[in-house]
């Protein structure tokens, strides 16, 4: 399994946004020998958030060879054509290294900001995420260039039985959530996608994933570990904190490393870190405790 990890894109405590943070979390990631680079995507949140394509535009001249992913683009919002102009503009300057992750979004917020009601969120996925794997394949007008190849697109799914069969239906890869997940799960969902794969007569075998979100903080104390769990990661995601320690990379390595493992036997290729702060250092310290791992 491959590791990635998440831009900083949001503050947590006095941990400010800038080009430098960014900066310092890809060239850790780079020099680490991660996969992946990735970018959430909110107009509206509870803290600032950075633009998610923005923000890896910004790295791109300095990401090495990594990957660099939407995860999730707000497709239905942004509009397949003004995305699929910005990805390609993308993965031209970063030499071909873009995956375009897509979904509806979770957050209503964001669709009042647009004036779009939220309960169109379903059918305006399905059809602007049609129009822009056609954009990006050059398969569809208007023909936009400049252009290097085809971009894979991904679907985020939870792991839904209707989810599911939409990315069997319109993606290059699946995109999982790690905080609405277990790596039990996960293989569950995985199993289920490869028979929606083979009703479409797609084939399962390669048919990329990965597992986004995974809020990480590594520390061997126990009070670190309970501070960012209770103070930080439930009162933003609205869960239980004793829930989020077995499903999240938070706490001592070896815990980390377990977790890991299980979502490896599971099935999952590429899990993208999302670290609390202190990025270059949680950044080696899973380069140091997890890739050898998984990898």
């Amino acid at each position: 399994m491959e590791i990635g990890v998440h831009l900083p894109l949001i503050a947590f405590g006095d941990d400010a946004l800038s080009l430098g943070r960014l900066e310092r979390a890809a060239d850790a990631a780079a020099g680490c020998g991660l996969a992946a680079l990735a970018a959430n995507d909110h107009f509206v949140f509870a803290t600032p958030w950075l633009d998610g394509p923005t923000a890896l535009a910004a790295v791109a001249g300095r990401s090495g060879e990594l990957d660099l992913m939407t995860s999730v683009a707000l497709v239905a919002l942004r509009g397949p054509v003004p995305l699929a102009k910005t990805l390609q503009a993308l993965d031209v300057l970063s030499g071909g290294r873009v995956i375009a992750a897509v979904g509806p979004g979770s957050s209503a917020r964001d669709y009042e900001a647009l004036g779009i009601p939220f309960e169109e969120r379903w059918p305006r996925f399905e059809a602007a995420t049609a129009a822009l794997r056609a954009l990006l394949r050059d398969e569809a007008e208007p023909r936009l260039a400049p252009r290097r190849g085809a971009i894979p697109v991904w679907v985020g799914s939870w792991g839904s039985a209707a989810g599911l069969r939409r990315v069997a239906r319109l993606a290059d890869g699946w995109l999982a959530s790690a905080y609405n997940t277990t790596p039990e799960r996960f293989a569950v969902a995985h199993a289920d996608l490869a028979r929606a794969l083979a009703t479409r007569e797609r084939e399962a075998e390669g048919f990329p994933n990965a597992l986004s979100t995974m809020w990480t903080w590594i520390t061997e104390r126990r009070a670190d570990a309970d501070r960012v769990l209770r103070d930080v990661l439930a009162p933003m995601l609205k869960r239980d904190p004793e829930a989020l320690r077995e499903q999240l990379c938070v706490g001592p390595p070896e815990h980390c490393a377990a977790l890991l493992s299980r979502y490896a036997a599971a099935g999952c290729g590429r899990v993208l870190l999302w670290p609390i702060g202190d990025e270059p250092r949680q950044i080696e310290l899973a380069a140091e405790h997890l890739l050898p791992v998984v990898a």
